[in-house]
């Protein structure tokens, strides 16, 4: 009888110990959804150009500002290729979400960090 507690104890302590390790690892990393904020970005960029642009009196600084902006669209696709390995989620764009939930990352300053980070390096 001891035999027969013991291993129905046994048998309900690694089956629940299974779904724990599952959950923890498959189930809610698949729930997690990070979004980023791609326009926002842009402008950001676009405005911070703009002014490199404007404010530029000779032709090298006006090609500083081109290569800035160059650099920042070969920068960008890469930055937004790591960021699914950073969070170990699913990215989606921010406008293709319709609501957010407590399982629902904000990406956009980990993406603006990453860009300023490779731009001064």
């Amino acid at each position: 009888m001891k035999i027969l507690a013991l291993s129905v104890a046994l048998s309900t302590l690694v089956a629940t110990c299974g779904l724990v390790v599952y959950d923890r690892l498959v189930v809610r990393p698949g729930r997690l959804i990070g979004v980023v904020d791609v326009s926002e970005v842009y402008r950001t960029k676009e405005t911070e150009f703009a002014a490199l642009l404007t404010a530029s009196k000779s032709d090298e600084e006006r090609q500083r500002a081109l290569d800035l902006a160059s650099a920042f669209a070969t920068r960008l696709p890469a930055a937004l290729a790591e960021l699914p390995a950073d969070c170990q989620c699913l990215v989606m764009l921010k406008s293709a979400v319709a609501g957010t939930t407590v399982n629902t990352l904000d990406l956009t300053p980990l993406l603006k960090t990453k860009l300023e980070r490779e731009r001064r390096s």
